[in-house]
């Protein structure tokens, strides 16, 4: 993460060594090191949120498109039974007013 080698931590500790002191120097560390954890375990949270919330996206996307699609089917549908009833319609009609004289000569 910050590319810090052996020589770099040795020389970190030296001055801490000298300028905190030996006896607040165990207490300093573990304060660090509780707050780097705080941190980490923060972003690590963070990250997660992100994750979740990309993840809830990808499926409201996908529930979207097929909420659409069966729209679009459902519509499709209605088009084609409106068809088929409007052509039913029309040969009862046809059939009606072929047969409409015969029906009326019985009728007399």
């Amino acid at each position: 993460m910050f590319d810090i080698g052996f020589a770099e931590l040795l020389v970190i500790g030296v001055v801490a060594l000298l300028v905190i002191g030996p006896e607040r120097l165990p207490q300093t560390v573990r304060t660090a090191a509780l707050w780097l954890n705080r941190i980490r375990r923060g972003f690590n949270d963070i990250k997660q949120e992100i994750q979740q919330e990309l993840h809830n996206d990808a499926v409201m996307r996908e529930l979207r498109q097929t909420g659409d699609q069966l729209k679009n089917d459902a519509e499709s549908i209605g088009r084609d039974i409106k068809t088929s009833t409007d052509e039913l319609n029309q040969s009862i009609e046809q059939s009606a007013a072929a047969d409409g004289p015969t029906a009326e000569k019985r009728a007399e």
